[in-house]
């Protein structure tokens, strides 16, 4: 049994088997539209929120969603919320409150609140601190509102950006997610506000990037690369909940798997907070997975596996378990182990306390403050990448003003495409189409010309015309976007996706895609308008990154610049406009690999020789662009490379680099430290990320960087399945991304016995990197726990001011 305090085994031991399983279920409170999966076959039994008496007349675990399921005005549900709990404490016999949780992935998912980047655009920003930021934030809102739990942050790994969450996702390179994810666990619970990693485990592996489909990856890939981002957020961020995943591994649905739920994550790692239910997750292992014959076998199998609280309903854990139970077919051992789990948390939320809730209500709420629109404008700049440009951008360096900009695409006037599936205008509002957004986000048409005058530009004539809508084959606005085109000296085209749920948009959940091509007919009006002669900038406001190698290799389709933003949220829209002046400085780099093609994926740059393109295979692996690339208005160079030559297995090694602004302005760039194991006992990545940092520079200025990097950073499964550090040399080197230093090439493994007559495209992407150093481990071969570190430490010293000038 869990230890707890005497408090809580006290008030445990007073209850009745009611009482115990009120406690480890939620309520749905309001039943509006569609937001999670089979919503409304699994709560056409649910009693409606005006007989709460009686529902909750044993107690009640969580409230599920008080805020974010309809538009509500946040003082009045606030206080509402005050005294209902109020209810709870003097009404029921044990007078213990409810959990209050609710969605926070791109802010509190509630009417009137901030909206902020998608988490595909805090991995392109790489930047830790500031999601942390954010993160506490979202979680002083949420204090406020007396919420006690937030359904955030996603740690699945992308490996096929065909699935629709992809842009709930952080990057496809578990260190990436898990020191982002782990930022913002620690921004949340620091604000009072407990964090929930999503999904335990393997979800995003998914077969052919379908939602919930099963995931046949071996134990080795669930080890190595989905997991070590929960062991971060638990070890590092001290995370106090998890949720499961939807899916089956190998055949056994994680909502049943006491394998992960128990023995992974709570007797490997260590976690020893609450696990909740994935939406309905329970009731699926009787209606989707077919593996429990009742809800009452499913409550017991997904009960004994570890899930401690079902979200968002009873459906399975009250009268179909309570029958179980006295049937002596379970048991309540289990039920005992989850309310004990359940309390706790309750306890250390405060909720158990007396004054809980009984001050007054918060009144005066402001959930976009001016701290709230800053941190979502500096994010939103950081995490937009340059993918190409010819020297149309920024335009504050031509020679002569621009009089007249065209701007057209159908995501280039139109707040939604800025915000992510889990934002509350996607999630719920796009049901309410009469009620305003309630908060301010300016569109890119909106934000152009006061960039230009922030810019100290002249401020030129902007033409507007939707061109096309994101989906279907509507082409009859071509002809005003080709006129507008031909009418002015730039065109800035912004395409993309519309972000939603279950069929509701192009990207989403429940909106995965068979195909990687821009949405509907977006291609054919960029090539429509770039055929007019006029210079075009593509701007994307996506959910995944597409295949668009149209646009970047085609001679006579190719924009003369590209940007790529991740759902931006509502500061997106000032973040572009400032860049394609030149106001802001472009800094993203790619969380995920740019595809070449569909019948590329899955993929990871973290393959192994075979995983990439070579003599043995026709088909080409190679992504158009590859992860951690972008480009900036500035260039960077990177000298005086110094690692240690050797570390034990069990140790920590250096390694140095100056980085210098070699450009004419102030940028910022992400550098990035690769490593390769030469010799492994399993197949190895031919470059997997060690660490990264964020260096901002004036032109002309210097940096010396010294990373501390653990040689556990090498570790990996061994055929024993355990992980383990090995001895034996690696190679180490920086590199502004991933594909930056050439290794050696698959072609070349045969020595010319085998000759493909379809040799792999080469395509030189700008990068810079310093040569490769040979660091050596010696020693034993080291078992990794969880006393190793997991992070780099990255300090920044002696800056040097050299004689260029800006």
């Amino acid at each position: 049994m869990p230890e707890v305090s005497e408090r809580v085994r006290a008030l445990h031991a007073r209850m009745t088997l009611e009482e115990k399983l009120a406690q480890i279920v939620g309520y749905w409170l309001d039943q509006n539209g569609v937001v999670a999966p089979m919503q409304g076959e699994m709560v056409a039994g649910q009693k409606a929120s005006t007989g709460l008496a009686e529902v909750t007349r044993h107690g009640i675990g969580h409230y599920t969603r008080v805020y974010g399921t309809r538009p509500v005005e946040p003082a009045e549900r606030a206080a509402w919320l005050w005294g209902e709990q109020r209810r709870l404490k003097r009404e029921t016999r044990l007078g213990i409150p409810a959990l209050v949780h609710e969605e926070c992935l791109t802010g509190l998912a509630a009417w009137k609140a901030a909206t902020f980047p998608t988490p595909l655009a805090w991995g392109a920003s790489f930047d830790p601190a500031l999601v942390q930021e954010m993160a506490g934030v979202i979680g002083d809102s949420m204090k406020e509102l007396g919420i006690h739990q937030g359904l955030a942050p996603v740690l699945d790994v992308i490996r096929d950006p065909r699935w629709g969450r992809v842009d709930e996702c952080i990057g496809e390179d578990p260190y990436l997610v898990g020191t982002v994810g782990t930022a913002y666990v620690r921004g949340l619970q620091g604000a009072g506000v407990h964090a929930t990693l999503k999904h335990f485990l393997g979800y995003s592996a998914s077969r052919a990037g379908r939602n919930h489909a099963p995931v046949h990856a071996g134990p080795r890939e669930i080890a190595d690369v989905f997991l070590p981002p929960f062991e971060m957020a638990i070890l590092d961020g001290g995370a106090k909940s998890v949720m499961n995943s939807y899916t089956n591994v190998d055949g056994i649905p994680m909502a049943a798997n006491a394998d992960y739920l128990t023995g992974v994550l709570r007797h490997k790692i260590g976690f020893n907070g609450v696990v909740v239910a994935d939406y309905f997750a329970v009731a699926f292992l009787e209606v989707m997975h077919a593996v429990a014959a009742d809800r009452g076998e499913a409550a017991a199998l997904a009960l004994e596996a570890g899930i401690d609280i079902e979200l968002p309903t009873g459906d399975a854990y009250l009268q179909p378990l309570a029958d179980r139970i006295r049937a002596g077919k379970f048991d309540v051992a289990y039920v005992d182990r989850a309310v004990l789990r359940a309390l706790a948390q309750k306890e250390e939320l405060g909720l158990l306390d007396e004054d809980a809730f009984e001050g007054d209500p918060p009144t005066n709420i402001d959930l976009d403050s001016p701290r709230h629109k800053e941190l979502a404008r500096r994010l939103a700049e950081e995490s937009v990448v340059l993918l190409s440009n010819d020297g149309v951008l920024p335009v504050e360096l031509r020679a002569r003003p621009l009089s007249k900009v065209a701007v057209i695409g159908p995501n280039a006037h139109r707040a939604e495409a800025l915000q992510g599936c889990y934002s509350f205008a996607n999630h719920v509002l796009s049901g309410y189409p009469d009620l305003p957004l309630g908060f301010e986000i300016p569109t890119v048409l909106d934000s152009l010309p006061g960039a230009f005058e922030a810019a100290g530009l002249a401020v030129p004539e902007f033409v507007y015309a939707a061109g096309c809508a994101v989906e279907g084959d509507d082409d009859s606005g071509f002809a005003a976007s080709v006129d507008a085109a031909s009418s002015c000296e730039l065109a800035i085209v912004v395409v993309g996706d519309q972000a939603g749920l279950f069929g509701r948009g192009t990207v989403g959940e429940g909106n995965d895609s068979e195909s990687l091509e821009l949405p509907g007919l977006q291609r054919q009006l960029v090539e429509a308008v770039i055929a007019t002669g006029t210079p075009v900038i593509m701007v994307l406001l996506t959910g995944r990154p597409y295949a668009i190698g149209w646009a970047v290799e085609g001679a006579s389709t190719a924009p003369a610049a590209v940007l790529q933003a991740f759902f931006p949220g509502e500061g997106g829209g000032l973040a572009i406009a400032d860049i394609i002046t030149g106001r802001v400085n472009p800094s993203g780099r790619l969380p995920v690999s740019m595809p070449r093609s569909v019948g590329a994926q899955p993929y990871s740059y973290l393959h192994p020789i075979l995983g990439g393109p070579s003599d043995v295979t026709a088909t080409d692996s190679t992504p158009l662009f590859p992860f951690g690339f972008g480009l900036s208005y500035t260039s960077f160079e990177y000298s005086d490379l110094d690692v240690d030559t050797a570390v034990a297995a069990s140790g920590v090694f250096t390694a140095e680099v100056t980085v210098s602004n070699t450009g004419a302005v102030r940028g910022s760039d992400i550098v990035q430290l690769y490593g390769h194991d030469v010799h492994g006992t399993v197949a190895r990545p031919v470059a997997q990320m060690l660490g990264y940092s964020r260096v901002e520079l004036d032109a002309g200025e210097s940096v010396r960087l010294t990373y501390s990097v653990p040689a556990s950073r090498f570790a990996f499964s061994d055929r024993r399945m355990v992980k383990v550090v090995e001895p034996g040399d690696v190679e180490v080197w920086f590199a502004s991304h991933s594909a930056a230093s050439d290794g050696a090439r698959a072609e070349e493994a045969t020595n010319g016995a085998i000759v493909s007559e379809k040799t792999a495209r080469v395509r030189r992407i700008p990068g810079v990197s310093t040569a490769r150093a040979i660091v050596a481990i010696i020693g034993d071969v080291h078992e990794v726990t969880a006393a190793d570190l997991r992070m780099v430490d990255v300090r920044q010293d002696a800056l040097v001011r050299s004689s260029v000038s800006a």
